[in-house]
């Protein structure tokens, strides 16, 4: 029993001891994790102590006025950088180019550097634009304001260093040149230079190397109509009368995707001249080639009038396809005036065929009735005679067959000259019908051949703007 209490009272004992050591332990760990605590807040607190003192010490004597260089002699140097994220709109008419860029400048300024070993090592703070100085960096193509997000601060440095970030929508003039519409290449130009500072005062220069901002396409969006190509960049001054301006141009060389216009324009145009030319084999004097011709003009002009929205719309120059288009158009008419005359002229010669054998009917028929009148007459003339010659016993019985044998053979041939006359003109008219058709024949085949030519120099040129298209080199 002794023995047995003695194991009881231990066990219990120890069971205590475990429960003391426990809670000894939570003990602890509360304790630890509240110091932690404390310190992360008390180092957090000095921070953005630290954070506030150099923020209100590099700002209380600034000057947001003053280009900020402790040597005044000594230029301020801007470095600026380009990426080129998208096309948005190329607006031939209005001639104007809208692009989304990332555009990125640095610069040092003098008055906002630190130690950051005295500042809890804060080597980078974030200042609002509107309380440092600014160059006046504009672009000299800018021509109306874009949807541009307004991002209000600027990194810097311990050692002065400012870095401006910020995505640009620019709406930009540009010489577009649309005559080889819709195999054009462009070449616009971005010109950042200052408005008032000049080079003495307020330089520029190129971020990356000159080569790695021309070949950049990292975020360009190359799924749109238009292909990125290059952008390459210079350096130059401006002489001016008030003095020598830094200036740095970035040239956007950029090139339509034809594909689209071939598959909705070029190829249903093509089509349709090819038909109109298969229509120069009926023949030019029938009726059903002037239906043919009229129907496929009547579905070239609708064909027109629908596509004229998507050709590009200048006031500078034609594009060469317009100038085909319209060329085609005015060959189908004159071909269809063609064979609308040939038609007319040849039922004009059957009506005058016609109303001239009428006449020549009407003309013997009158001769005719002209000799009925001359042959009674002379009959009647006749009897007379004989009658006074038999009272006058004058035996003359032998003239009269002669007489009237005469006068049948005038008749005679005056009927066969009619009809010679006549065979003579309906001769004569055919002869002239021959030829005239005969020219018209030769008037169509030049037609049929001046449209091959024409129809064979746009398809090689077409052909050439696309191989010059897949062929471009941009120039460095």
């Amino acid at each position: 029993m002794a023995a047995t209490s003695f194991l009881a009272s231990s066990h219990t004992s120890c069971s205590s001891s475990k429960i003391f050591h426990q809670m000894a332990f939570t003990l602890f760990t509360i304790l630890i994790l509240f110091i932690s605590e404390s310190f992360t807040d008390n180092l957090s607190q000095r921070k953005n102590s630290s954070l506030l003192y150099l923020t209100r010490n590099l700002l209380v004597n600034y000057s947001k006025g003053v280009r900020p260089v402790k040597n005044w002699t000594q230029a301020t140097t801007v470095y600026i950088d380009l990426f080129v994220h998208a096309v948005l709109d190329v607006d031939g008419q209005n001639q104007k180019l809208t692009t989304s860029i990332w555009y990125r400048q640095m610069w040092k300024d003098e008055f906002l550097s630190w130690n950051s070993s005295q500042f809890d090592g804060i080597g980078e703070i974030s200042l609002p634009l509107n309380v440092i100085w600014v160059p006046d960096i504009v672009i000299n193509e800018f021509v109306e304001d874009g949807k541009s997000p307004d991002l209000p601060y600027v990194y810097v440095s311990s050692s002065g260093t400012i870095r401006n970030n910020k995505p640009m929508q620019v709406v930009s003039a540009c010489s577009l040149e649309t005559y080889a519409f819709p195999f054009d290449i462009q070449n616009c130009s971005l010109t950042f230079s200052s408005c008032l500072h000049t080079v003495n005062d307020l330089n520029l220069s190129i971020w990356r190397s000159y080569e790695e901002i021309r070949n950049d396409k990292s975020i360009f969006l190359d799924d749109g109509e238009w292909e990125l190509l290059a952008v390459p960049s210079t350096y130059e001054l401006l002489h001016t009368h008030g003095g020598s301006f830094a200036q740095v141009q970035f040239n956007l060389v950029i090139r339509r995707r034809p594909l689209l216009y071939i598959v909705g324009i070029l190829l249903p145009s093509i089509l349709l001249m090819f038909v109109d030319l298969m229509s120069f084999y009926l023949p030019p004097d029938s009726g059903t080639r002037i239906m043919f011709k009229t129907t496929i003009l009547v579905g070239y002009t609708v064909f027109r009038v629908n596509m004229a929205d998507e050709l590009p719309a200048t006031t500078l120059s034609v594009p060469l396809i317009g100038v085909f288009f319209m060329v085609f158009m005015a060959l189908m008419v004159l071909s269809l005036g063609k064979s609308i005359m040939v038609v007319k002229f040849l039922h004009f010669d059957k009506e005058g065929s016609e109303s001239l054998l009428i006449s020549q009917c009407r003309m013997l028929n009158r001769e005719r009735q002209d000799d009925h009148d001359e042959n009674t007459e002379d009959h009647s003339i006749s009897s007379t005679n004989e009658t006074e010659e038999s009272i006058c016993g004058v035996d003359e019985v032998f003239q009269s067959p002669a007489i009237a044998d005469d006068h049948l053979m005038e008749h005679i041939l005056q009927e066969v000259a009619s009809i010679h006359t006549y065979i003579q003109g309906i001769e004569s008219e055919e002869a002239w019908h021959t030829h005239w058709l005969g020219l018209c024949y030769r008037l169509d085949r030049l037609m049929f051949r001046a449209y091959l030519l024409l129809f064979s120099t746009y398809a090689a040129t077409l052909c050439l703007l696309w191989w010059s298209w897949s062929s471009y080199v941009v120039s460095t």
